[in-house]
């Protein structure tokens, strides 16, 4: 063996010893995981920038060559899909932020505010319940509850009258009301396990001041909660867009001026001559953008509120 490979050989004797195996092997698992999450998202990326043709005649996660290139299917998608943004902004917005609010002072009066602690248990074990009532065991009921017996139709009948919205819109705010009032439970959850770790020496002093409970959640427990507030609103404001069984179920039809954007999508680039993968990709991109905009605006809200000890 000549010197340079015999010294070449050693100087790899002595490193591999030093490497450290579990870190080598954690990132390989990392890389991995990164690779599995991101290719279908890569997929498609790539499929929406691809012409019909290109779509079927290359490789799926291979980006197009210059006469397979097209921005065409992203602006077909968005002038589709604008009714159904709209539908869901004007849905999950007033949603959101209700059961956010709502949820906060549900967690406030289970945890901070001291009543009869057997109500109070027997209020939070009502709520849990809630959690864990499937939406799929609720839809016939719900339908029968708006429809037939609030007569939702008829109630919400003069907003008809309103610019931009028709008759049909009434099943929106049956849409609305429906996620806040099944979204306060997880809401109360959230909120409770923050406000369980908040100081008792803050608020039991802010009582011998002489604070009401009104004025302590005011002044005190809602500033303190605005880490929180930022998850939960992140949290439920993505659960709300993202839904669909009950835009299908209330509103019923993907071609109803009322129909949320999920719902809109979900007949975008179907017809009877087949399916156009293109166009249903750039549908799927322009209907998460909301959400993306709403995580980049409460980042910073969010991470803290998970990083939070208090």
């Amino acid at each position: 063996m000549s010197k340079p490979t015999r010294s070449r050989a050693e100087s790899i004797a002595r490193i591999l010893p030093a490497l450290d195996y579990t870190k080598i092997g954690l990132s390989l698992v990392i890389v991995f995981f990164f690779a599995f999450f991101i290719s279908p998202i890569w997929t498609g990326f790539v499929t929406a920038l691809k012409t019909t043709g290109a779509v079927t005649g290359t490789t799926p996660f291979i980006p197009p060559g210059p006469d397979g290139f097209t921005l065409e299917k992203w602006s077909v998608a968005f002038d589709y899909l604008s009714t159904g943004i709209v539908n869901s902004l004007v849905m999950s917005v007033p949603s959101t932020i209700a059961s956010v609010f709502l949820g906060s002072i549900a967690a406030y009066g289970l945890t901070l505010v001291d009543w009869n602690e057997r109500l109070q248990f027997s209020i939070l074990v009502l709520f849990l319940v809630g959690i864990f009532i499937p939406y799929q065991a609720v839809l016939v009921p719900l339908s029968d509850f708006w429809i037939n017996i609030v007569g939702v139709d008829d109630l919400i009948a003069p907003v008809a009258a309103l610019p931009y919205f028709t008759a049909r819109h009434s099943r929106l705010f049956a849409v609305t009301a429906t996620h806040v009032v099944y979204a306060i439970p997880i809401c109360m959850l959230l909120f409770r396990g923050y406000y369980m770790s908040l100081s008792d020496e803050l608020i039991e002093a802010a009582k011998i001041d002489g604070a009401s409970i009104t004025t302590i959640y005011r002044r005190i427990v809602l500033p303190l909660s605005k880490p929180m507030i930022g998850v939960v609103f992140i949290y439920q404001f993505t659960m709300i867009w993202n839904e669909f069984l009950f835009s299908l179920t209330l509103i019923g039809s993907s071609s109803s001026p009322a129909a949320t954007v999920t719902l809109v999508l979900s007949g975008l680039g179907s017809d009877l001559s087949g399916v156009d993968f293109g166009l249903r990709m750039a549908g799927a991109f322009v209907a998460a953008l909301p959400t993306l905009i709403i995580y980049v605006l409460f980042a910073e809200q969010f991470a803290e509120g998970l990083a939070s000890d208090n």
